[in-house]
């Protein structure tokens, strides 16, 4: 086994806001999984008003904690921690991942054989093994229509479909057009030249926007070889106040992006 001096440094970030009942066995799966690069691991949290803060103290002594004065959101809070970095790779983590397997370093491995590649996501999985099929081209008016309609069928399934790819057999890597940051890779590098997320994102979109950005500057890939299991909620579709906020971060996304 390589020594820790021989080891990739890799820094990992995830951003909490009242997440005290999932950040334990998210941030353990990663501790007990990750073996084959050498982890620095970042907690930053937008200000949560529950116990989170408090939890990370009590169970995770190794991890870097960073508390934000204020929700400034996702992207913002990513950010934050640029700084600081000191790796080859970056890995944004939501805080309702788990890990199954050293899924972090099969990933950097991947990326290692493949220096074209500036950004990757694996496969997500559901609690019960089946996948989740995210969004893997770029955004659309009509793809977005079929992720909020595709439980009527006919056409916004078949828009939803397309849009993650669901219609297809994926086997092997592929460039996407789309890398989800629930769990995605980036170099260190690329992640700084960007400045991080685009700040103007509160939540959603900003994970779409920095594909589009990072593809400017290497290929961006779905590597379906590897995979971790996403607690998957898809808030937007529960409930009017997370659903104002997708939409106002579509309408951003579309008016950056746009004749390009």
């Amino acid at each position: 086994m390589a020594s820790v001096e021989n080891k990739i440094a890799v820094a990992a970030c995830i951003v909490t806001y009242n997440n005290e009942d999932r950040i334990v066995p998210t941030v353990q799966s990663i501790l007990a999984h990750t073996k084959g690069v050498q982890l620095e691991l970042f907690i930053y949290d937008n200000a949560s008003t529950d116990r989170t803060v408090a939890v990370v103290q009590e169970n995770f002594h190794q991890v870097w904690l960073v508390r934000g004065k204020k929700n400034r959101g996702f992207g913002a809070g990513h950010n934050r921690v640029i700084p600081r970095l000191t790796s080859q790779y970056h890995v944004i983590i939501n805080p309702d991942i788990l890990l199954q397997s050293d899924a972090i370093t099969a990933m950097v491995e991947y990326m290692e054989a493949h220096p074209d590649v500036c950004l990757a996501v694996p496969k997500f999985l559901n609690e019960d093994g089946t996948e989740q099929f995210c969004p893997k081209k770029q955004p659309t008016l009509r793809y977005m229509l079929g992720g909020h309609f595709e439980k009527y069928g006919g056409v916004f399934k078949r828009w939803r479909d397309a849009y993650t790819l669901r219609d297809q057999i994926i086997d092997k890597p592929i460039d996407v057009g789309f890398c989800g940051g629930c769990f995605m890779v980036i170099r260190t590098e690329v992640f700084r030249q960007l400045g991080g997320f685009d700040p103007r994102y509160f939540l959603y979109n900003e994970d779409a926007d920095l594909t589009r950005s990072a593809a400017q500057l290497g290929r961006t890939v779905y590597v379906p070889d590897v995979s971790v299991v996403h607690l998957w909620e898809r808030a937007y579709m529960k409930d009017k106040k997370h659903l104002w906020i997708q939409i106002q971060s579509m309408l951003k996304y579309f008016w950056k992006w746009r004749g390009k």
